[in-house]
Order: structure tokens, then sequence, then C-alpha cells
């Protein structure tokens, strides 16, 4: 029986090596963001068939987004392998941590964007594969490699690249860019800097010890909760105004008011009193929010039509 035991263990470890190495491919790709951004594209996808996009096409763009989003964030954890060394919260990530080697995690990233072109030029349309690229080199060469390390603007601009997905999802409906898909960018580009910027309050410390220019670093706690508060209104009056372009009905409206009420309420406690505690809430709130909103809008396309 022991004997039996010795001999099936290797092929237990090996298992469990193999195991772990996927964990880590997949940990490459952060699963949690691609999902959020997958939420959004598929929102962009109901507004725009009105309420019935085809399950084939909802799967299609899933693949296609989260292969490229996937993609972009395995080239992160290449660009980024110096500073994540040096910050608590992405010490253990697998590049830099050195379970898997630079070189595999760019090849790997770069395999990941080129599955998603050809998923989405051939079977949902060009457009949808062109902004889905163009988003993942937004990301990786300017945000990542540029604004990242050099102005407190970095999440600003760098927030265009994760406000593509819903614009891809209603291409792939309408092969065309239209205004509605202009909001839902806006949105998603507006709701970016609070959500990190209170991130940022939450590592601070992180920021500093590898010499990121967060907002909080650099402008100090203060002048970024004024900043968090004034983003969190024009984001609010956004998502509102969306509901002009006729393709949202009032389920959406009242959801966006009352969603809209508790991230001002939010931002506004943060202002109060500068804390961590205040600065989580809003943080974990602002990912609530987004996905809640993204859902609002597909069950008002629904029903709306």
């Amino acid at each position: 029986m022991l004997e039996q035991i010795r001999l099936a263990l290797p092929g237990i470890n090996r298992s469990s090596t193999a195991l772990r190495v996927i964990s880590d491919y997949v940990a490459l790709t952060k699963p949690p963001i691609v999902l959020l951004l997958l939420i959004t594209a598929i929102g962009g996808m109901f507004l725009a068939a009105r309420g019935g996009p085809s399950v084939s096409i909802i799967l299609l763009v899933c693949a296609g987004g989260a292969l490229g989003a996937g993609g972009a964030n395995a080239l992160n954890h290449y660009l980024d392998k110096d500073i994540d060394k040096l910050m608590s919260r992405t010490m253990r990530r697998p590049v830099a941590n050195d379970r898997i080697s630079p070189v595999k995690a760019l090849a790997f990233g770069i395999m990941l964007n080129i599955l998603s072109f050809l998923v989405l030029a051939t079977w949902v349309n060009l457009l949808a594969a062109v902004l889905t690229l163009a988003a993942t080199l937004f990301y990786v060469l300017v945000y990542t490699r540029w604004l990242k390390r050099t102005t407190t603007q970095n999440i600003v601009i760098g927030g265009a690249a994760g406000s593509i997905p819903p614009v891809v999802g209603w291409v792939a409906i309408t092969g065309s860019l239209d205004l509605p898909a202009v909001y839902l960018f806006a949105v998603i580009f507006l709701w970016t800097p609070p959500h990190f910027w209170a991130l940022a309050m939450l590592i601070q410390k992180d920021y500093e010890a590898a010499n990121i220019p967060m907002l909080p670093v650099v402008a100090g706690r203060e002048q970024t909760v004024q900043s968090i508060f004034t983003y969190s209104l024009v984001l609010v009056a956004m998502s509102l105004v969306f509901a002009t372009t006729s393709a949202v009905g009032w389920v959406y409206v009242g959801a966006a008011a009352v969603l809209g009420g508790i991230f001002v309420a939010l931002a506004w406690q943060l202002k109060a009193d500068i804390s961590t505690h205040r600065a989580r809430s809003l943080y974990l709130y602002s990912l609530l929010y987004l996905a809640l909103l993204f859902l609002v809008m597909i069950v008002d396309s629904k029903l709306y039509y």
C-alpha cells in the first residue's frame, strides 16, 4: 500500500504543479477586471440591439473581449514587473514573484490579443476588433508605459482604455459609432478617477514606495477627496443626461438617480471625514455602482423595447 502511494506521488505532484501554472496564467489576465469590463460590453450590446442581442453575438463579443482585456492585463504585468516588486499589493503577482518569466508573460499577452482580434474581426466586425486592439495599445503603451509613471492625471487620461468595452458592445450590433456609444464611453471615463483615487488612498504607501505619482501622493489627500467629489457629481450628471438619447427608459433613469445619489453621498462623507474607512467604502461601492448601472441598462432595454 505504501509503495503504491509512493509511486503515485510523482503524478500527483505533476498535476499540482500544472494547476499552479494554469492558475498563474489565469491570474495574469486579472479575471475580476475582465468580468466587470464584459458586463459593460454586454450592456452596450443590449442597448444597441434594443433588448435582444443573439446569444451567439454575446458569446463572441465576450470571448473576444475577454481575450483582449486579459491580454492587455498580461502585458501590464510584463511592463510593471519592476514596480510590482516594490508594492505589497502586487509583489505576489506571477511575474513580480518570478513564477512566470517576463518573456512568457509578454508572449502570452501578445497571443491573447492576436486571438482577440481574429475572433472579433472574423465573427463580429472589423470595427469592434480595431477598437478592442486600440484600447489594448492605449492601455499598454500610453497608460502603463508612460502616463502611470509620469503624471497625476495618469488614470484620468488612461481611463479611456477601460471606457471602450461598452462601445465595442454597441458597434458589435450596429457596426457604427453613434451618440449613445459616446455617452457609454463618457460614463466609464468619468467613473474611473473617483474609483481609482479612492483605491490610491488605500494603498498610498505602496505608490510612494514605487514612486508612482498618484494624486494622493503628489497633491495630498485633501485635494484628492475634493477631486473625487467633483468627478462624482459630473459622473452622476452624465449618467442622467444619457437618458436624453432615448437609448434608455425610465427604469434606467430611476436606478441611475438612486445609484448616483449613493455615490455622491459616499464621496461627500469621504470629503467630510478623510479616513481609510470612508475611502474603502467609496472604492467598494464604485465597483458595485458600475456593475449595477450596466445591469440596469440590460433590464431597462428588455422592458423599454
